[in-house]
């Protein structure tokens, strides 16, 4: 409709009122007499009064003024409208006219530090329609029949708006060829259906390192109301990836720490669309881009080792009549820099489960402890009792706070009993060990040696919680900064914290006493660590007290795949902690009993390293739970003269550390140096 159009039936409008009103005010018969000789104004009849005729005269004349003004806008406006912003309104039209709809990128590969690919992406034929084809319900019923697929799902698929109105719905996904085919052979039954090539998440190695690649899935309305938030507080966030209903997402593991790395730029589709906002036509298009490849600091033959040592010793402890043994964890990490080269936890899953949306049932089962919380990365998010690999820091505590010298001794009979008899305790050999220095305790685990330790740090005047202080020197009680989302941050208790967690209890109850340090001191009571925080503490014994942050990400591949784009922390690693030691003698002293341990004091434990090209310094440990079986421990760094490795393994309920948990860290270094474990002894259980 043109101006001019407009301009005339507005003025119709206008004459059309005035002509009406002055027909009405004609044919009003009011009694008026005029003087016409005198010239002076009409008068009523009868008088000046407020007569009926005065009243509808003065009521009409407002009328006739505000019907004027009120076209006379109304003209104005669409004057204004077609010839002054005609420009702006038909921009206005064509975008009402066109949509832009989004297509999602591939996401980026996961490797290992040697580009060995633990997660690709693989092709997916999706079956695809716009909205529109719900309104017909027989080719609903058709395609859902060649689909194999009940027709209430695929016509809910169809007009789920999640991944929006005017994109193409998905309706099946990962579709054989030889339906492809049938659908593309017979076109003209299935109009309006479309094929869309995709990728999905492929594993060619299964389940491998499954909790440190972690897996992808649909975004959460949680997520995209966080995302709003983030926006609205941040303003920076704007510029980050923007995410819609139906994005698939990093949602645990590496996939989750990197999404931004990993996640594509996407692709664009301009569209048209009717007045109801189907689709009739499509526009010009930007392909998307895939996602950045990543390295990790995984070694696969480490990882696999870590993966199979872990389930060598569940298999072990079960055959040694320990029924429960099932779940655990095995960490290798590199001292020199903290790149975690193996991580495995158990029981593991399958990320390929979520590839498409993972069924309640079997998320269900991956969340049941009945099914052992698969999901759980034991790793850095399990925490246990640390047992007696806690026990080189209690040493180095006691040495430097001058509760124990290395020249001090303790007779083990088996009994202990520094608190009284009434609160005796025992060692783990019950015979005894006999007359034991420090370091020959650390070697033998010697349990009366750390009573004695712990016992006299609570009657310390001067540093009580020294002990305490010194666990949290090596980074204890805190969380170490690995690049994985959901870390646990253990515990280190004291006072403040029993009376504060057992608030609820009697106030002597809620005290701290003798017996509360003499369970710490050997890894025992209320303390809590991580398999990570234990590697990372071995790693700063090796090191000389320096840990490195552990971390996964090696490096970002560079898009044309020649070299990386960005390195971990630039070309170097982030010091995590340096551990001040008191002397260097005290240093020595814990390594000459961690050495001493593997090969001194038993011939079962020896055999299992002596066909190792390079010598071990390690510790075993064994916690108690009420109403569990043991838990087994054990952690070793290798060369004990140059430390390259530090290996640390959790057996939950697996008994020994000795006889169970030291098979994982064996199978790890023999893999390493290409040094099968030739021993075939069962080792000794009691060592703890």
């Amino acid at each position: 409709m043109n101006a001019q159009l407009i301009v005339l039936i507005a003025g119709l409008i206008l004459l059309v009122a005035v002509v009406g009103s002055l027909i009405f005010l004609r044919g009003y018969s009011g009694k008026y007499t005029y003087d016409t000789k005198t010239g002076t104004r009409p008068r009523a009849s009868e008088g000046e009064g407020n007569t009926l005729g005065v009243t509808y005269k003065g009521r009409f004349r407002l009328l006739m003024a505000g019907v004027g003004a009120m076209f006379s806008a109304l003209v104005v406006k669409l004057w204004s409208m077609q010839m002054v912003s005609s420009d702006y309104y038909d921009t206005l039209a064509q975008q009402n006219q066109t949509r832009t709809v989004r297509t999602s990128a591939p996401r980026g590969r996961i490797l290992d530090r040697n580009g060995v690919a633990l997660v690709t992406n693989r092709p997916s034929l999706a079956v695809t329609a716009y909205r529109d084809l719900a309104d017909d319900t027989v080719l609903v019923r058709h395609l859902a029949n060649v689909l194999g697929i009940p027709y209430v799902a695929a016509l809910r698929n169809i007009q789920d708006n999640t991944e929006g109105a005017q994109a193409r719905h998905t309706i099946a996904t990962d579709v054989r060829r030889s339906t492809v085919a049938f659908i593309q052979e017979h076109a003209a039954d299935f109009d309006g259906v479309e094929v869309d090539e995709r990728t999905e998440r492929q594993y060619p190695y299964g389940t491998l390192a499954a909790h440190v690649l972690g897996y992808t899935g649909t975004i959460t309305q949680e997520q995209l109301d966080a995302q709003e938030k983030d926006e609205a507080d941040d303003p920076e966030a704007a510029n980050r990836i923007t995410y819609s209903s139906g994005d698939v997402v990093g949602q645990a593991g590496v996939e989750y720490q990197y999404e931004s790395l990993l996640q594509g730029i996407k692709g664009e589709q301009e569209v048209t669309v009717d007045a109801t906002g189907n689709v009739t036509g499509q526009n010009s298009s930007v392909e998307a881009r895939a996602g950045s490849d990543i390295r990790l600091t995984l070694d696969v033959t480490i990882q696999q080792a870590c993966e199979q040592g872990l389930a060598h010793a569940i298999e072990v402890a079960q055959n040694a009549g320990y029924e429960n043994a099932g779940a655990g964890a095995c960490v290798c990490i590199d001292p020199t820099n903290g790149e975690i080269l193996g991580l495995a936890s158990a029981p593991s899953f399958d990320p390929s489960v979520f590839v498409g949306g993972v069924s309640s049932e079997v998320w269900g089962q991956l969340n049941s402890e009945d099914s052992g919380t698969p999901l759980l990365n034991r790793a850095i998010n399990g925490q246990y009792m640390s047992a007696s690999t806690i026990k080189p820091l209690s040493a180095l505590a006691g040495l430097e706070y001058g509760i124990y010298s290395s020249t001090r001794t303790t007779n083990c009979t088996g009994w202990w009993t520094g608190n009284g008899e009434a609160n005796g305790k025992a060692c783990w050999l019950t015979t005894g060990h006999g007359t034991m220095t420090l370091q020959s305790g650390i070697a033998n685990s010697c349990d009366p040696v750390f009573y004695d330790i712990g016992r006299d740090f609570f009657y310390n005047d001067k540093n009580p919680e020294g002990l305490q202080e010194m666990f949290r020197r090596w980074g204890l009680g805190s969380k170490t900064g690995v690049d994985l989302p959901s870390e646990a941050a253990g515990r280190v208790p004291d006072a403040a914290w029993k009376e504060e967690y057992f608030s609820s209890w009697p106030a002597e109850q809620r005290a701290w006493n003798a017996g509360d340090m003499t369970n710490i001191v050997i890894g025992q009571g209320d303390i809590l660590v991580t398999p990570l925080q234990m590697a990372c503490v071995y790693a700063g014994l090796a090191t000389g007290g320096v840990e490195y942050t552990p971390h996964i990400l090696y490096s970002a591949v560079s898009r044309d795949g020649e070299g990386d784009a960005y390195r971990y922390n630039g070309t170097g690693s982030k010091e995590r902690l340096t551990a001040s030691i008191n002397s260097d003698a005290d240093l020595a002293l814990v390594r000459g009993g961690l050495h001493d341990m593997v090969y001194s004091t038993d011939a079962a434990t020896a055999a299992h390293f002596n066909s190792l090209p390079v010598e071990v310094a390690a510790k075993s440990g064994t916690g108690q739970k009420t109403g569990e079986d043991d838990y087994a421990w054990f952690c070793a760094y290798a060369p004990a003269d140059d430390p390259k490795y530090v290996v640390a393994c959790v057996l939950e309920q697996g008994g020994g550390g000795s006889s169970t948990a030291l098979r994982a860290v064996r199978d790890v270094l023999g893999a390493i140096y290409s040094a099968p474990d030739d021993s075939s002894s069962a080792g000794n259980s009691s060592v703890r």
